[in-house]
């Protein structure tokens, strides 16, 4: 273990843990891309991951890991949409509940997805004071055990395997380009590049319109997030004192990018990569096109962190 509570050991454990559940993603390439940003791009295609994002990863490392007397109570979250569906799904397969509570805006296309895994749904406002205080109020009823979306040991150590699948397959790169909300995606990353490859940068990414990690770490403090209106809804949320404990140290760089950049990279990515991203796996995508970091000449890792696109409002056609 580290001082932060969690190392690469973990993550394999992790690994070796939700293995059966989930799948190993592709790892892709664009000359179109490559081309455009003058660098060596490859795309961690967590898309085509089981729920359509990588969030079922640390939601099935924390639900596999429960004492089955915890278990059988079943599983509540709080959740926008993808960290629902991987415990929804999760739940699912080690057969408990899950209670989930999630804000009306959610993509018709998230919520639609968490009830078809099986999910007890109950909605609430947007605020991250009314998803907590939700939740709360499930697991006082019911005795469900709370399985967070970015702030836990065993979630970070889920994330963490989309790093070790990349390095595995990807030898060498630069840098590694993450899109940071609560931080777990980002911090699970860190830690196993910090070992299995020093050298490699970690850069996150944040919408302009939802910049907290940023700003916190500028401050050098958890700054809370403002009222966020950015079309990347996965990226809404702030860091956790975990989270923004495991960026300080292991992360490199955080930078922001607009929300006219963010639609322009998912869409140059529908079109020219030929896949389907949602606007949170995009933000990478647009400070690589951007040149937001400098990375010119090097061979560079994206994360695209999920595929679940409301088809009914695509961005380029409603503003967010």
């Amino acid at each position: 273990m580290t001082d932060i509570g969690i190392a690469l050991a973990d993550i394999r454990k992790a690994a070796e843990r939700i293995g059966p559940y989930i799948h190993r993603t592709p790892v892709l390439t664009c000359s179109g891309l490559d081309g455009l940003v003058g660098a060596r791009v490859f795309l961690k295609c967590e898309n085509f991951q089981r729920t359509g994002a990588f969030k079922i990863r640390g939601a099935c490392n924390t639900i596999m890991s429960l004492p089955d007397d915890l278990a059988a109570r079943g599983v509540v979250t709080s959740s926008s949409g993808n960290h629902a569906q991987g415990v929804a799904l999760a739940a699912r397969l080690r057969g408990i509940v899950a209670h989930i509570a999630m804000p009306e805006t959610a993509p018709e296309v998230k919520k639609a997805a968490v009830i078809n895994y099986g999910a007890r749904v109950s909605f609430c406002e947007w605020t991250l004071e009314a998803l907590d205080k939700t939740a709360d109020r499930i697991g006082k009823e019911t005795g469900a055990t709370f399985v967070h979306p970015f702030n836990s040991l065993t979630t970070i150590a889920g994330a963490g395997t989309v790093a070790t699948e990349l390095l595995e397959e990807v030898s060498d790169l630069d840098a590694i380009l993450v899109p940071v909300g609560g931080g777990g995606l980002i911090s699970g990353i860190a830690i196993a590049v910090s070992e299995m490859s020093p050298r490699t940068r970690v850069i996150g990414v944040e919408p302009e319109m939802a910049n907290d990690a940023y700003q916190s770490l500028m401050a050098g403090r958890i700054l809370p997030a403002r009222p966020p209106r950015t079309v990347a809804d996965g990226l809404r949320t702030s860091l956790g004192d975990l989270t923004f404990s495991i960026i300080q140290k292991h992360v490199n760089q955080i930078v922001t990018v607009s929300e006219e950049s963010i639609v322009s990279a998912m869409r140059f990515v529908w079109e020219r990569v030929k896949i389907i991203i949602e606007p949170s796996a995009a933000v990478p995508v647009a400070a690589m096109m951007g040149n937001k970091v400098g990375l010119e000449g090097q061979r560079v890792g994206i994360i695209l962190s999920g595929g679940n696109t409301d088809l009914d409002r695509l961005p380029w056609i409603f503003s967010g």
